[in-house]
């Protein structure tokens, strides 16, 4: 069973769907043993980090996520909150992987938050099996994860320069985009993370 935690971040759901489409049994919650027993673990999101983070906080859920040993995939925010630190709120997160969020430079021409269909490059993960180089993915965000050396899993560029589209590290994994958005593709992505 997939524990898709709840940490009071919005669109749930489409990750729900996505499990339905794959039919893999799931569910959605902010119990702590639940959440230790699954045998994959899901933190997917839209939402502010500082306030992301409270919530896990305010469940007890920080030091749980930390010592998880079964695989973990974070979506966006949840990608971001397994960071070290959070421009958004200035808050220090869940430090798995060694990486910064920060927020897009302004520039003309520029729309923030980046939003719509981009390429993810230099696929270095089982999360990518047959997946190919430069496939589209699904973006919506304000804020990106750095490059962190030997942690960057797929890399994609927008605004001032490259950012890190996908990290791991030991059993966590995360994406910057939304696999559960990204039709086939991220069919694809999820399906591998649940075969880890």
């Amino acid at each position: 069973m997939i524990a898709i935690v709840d940490y009071k971040a919005g669109n749930l759901r489409s990750v729900e769907n996505a499990l339905q489409r794959l039919g893999a049994a799931y569910q959605v919650t902010s119990d702590p043993e639940t959440i230790i027993r699954a045998s994959h673990v899901i933190m997917p999101g839209v939402g502010e980090a500082s306030s992301a983070m409270e919530n896990l906080q305010a469940t007890g859920l920080v030091p749980v996520i930390r010592s998880l040993r079964q695989p973990v995939l974070g979506i966006c925010i949840g990608l971001q909150l397994m960071c070290s630190y959070s421009e958004e709120g200035s808050v220090p997160c869940l430090g798995i992987f060694d990486a910064a969020v920060r927020r897009f430079e302004s520039a003309p021409g520029v729309k923030i938050p980046h939003m719509g269909w981009n390429t993810i490059e230099g696929l270095e993960s089982p999360l990518f099996r047959n997946v190919s180089e430069g496939s589209f993915v699904y973006f919506v965000h304000s804020y990106r994860p750095d490059i962190a050396e030997g942690q960057t899993i797929a890399r994609t560029s927008y605004s001032e320069g490259v950012f890190s589209a996908a990290l791991h590290r030991d059993n966590f994994f995360g994406t910057q985009f939304h696999p559960e958005k990204s039709g086939e593709v991220g069919a694809r992505i999820i399906s591998n993370f649940i075969d880890l």
